[in-house]
């Protein structure tokens, strides 16, 4: 990946989708709170996406 002063850098990078999916197989107890957390923002989408009127409504929250 370039840097800010143009040099080229190997990095290890993931889209969003990857770093969902490795969070999702982290064993950890200690990761159990975000994959809930991510359970229930990923099931609120679905529910935006299938009823457009409920993202407009949390947009006026």
């Amino acid at each position: 990946m370039p840097t800010q002063s143009g040099k080229n850098r190997r990095t290890l990078a993931a889209t969003a989708k990857s770093a969902l999916r490795i969070i999702q197989s982290i064993p950890s107890p200690k990761a159990e709170p975000f994959k809930q957390w991510l359970a229930q923002v990923g099931s609120e989408r679905i529910e935006e996406i299938e009823n457009p009127e409920l993202a407009q409504t949390a947009l006026d929250r």
